[in-house]
């Protein structure tokens, strides 16, 4: 594709191989760092979302356990407590007694997983569930979906 150009002289000619060599090694470099950047984003929503799942999930299990109990108010508060109490020095703080109150409440307010929107985060549902208007949260849920809003619009 390329002849070979001599080192003395500097001619027109290798300049311009010069230039387009670098054009290339830019554009090529760009593409990459596109690729890299994609593959991160989406790696970062993938987590997110698993994250989503699990709190949701854990949620679902406490509020059960809690409704096989015979007095529903010290049990809730003895249930969650035991899991903090027996998570937190393995997992860390997702596993404070408010986180888990937190996953209750969020299992109560989306009990059914196909409600779940994979474009919010963690972070999107911890506002919502703070909404005790049912037609209030619909509205910022639709919102947010709509404006592609982050958490914090």
């Amino acid at each position: 594709m390329f002849r070979r150009i001599s080192s003395g002289g500097g001619s027109k000619q290798t300049t311009f191989f010069n230039y387009f060599i670098m054009q290339l090694k830019q554009s090529l470099i760009e593409e990459i760092r596109g690729i890299i950047n994609s593959s991160r984003a989406k790696a970062i929503r993938s987590v997110d979302n698993e994250r989503v799942l699990m709190y949701w999930q854990i949620g679902k299990v406490i509020f059960e356990e809690e409704q096989k109990g015979k007095s529903r108010a010290d049990y809730g508060s003895y249930l969650i407590k035991s899991i903090s109490d027996e998570f937190q020095p393995h997992f860390g703080t997702g596993f404070t007694i408010r986180q888990l109150e937190m996953n209750r409440q969020f299992y109560r307010s989306f009990q059914n997983t196909n409600a779940l929107r994979s474009q919010f985060s963690w972070t999107h549902y911890r506002t919502l569930i703070r909404i005790d208007n049912q037609d209030k949260r619909a509205f910022y849920i639709d919102e947010t979906d709509k404006n592609n809003w982050t958490a914090r619009q």
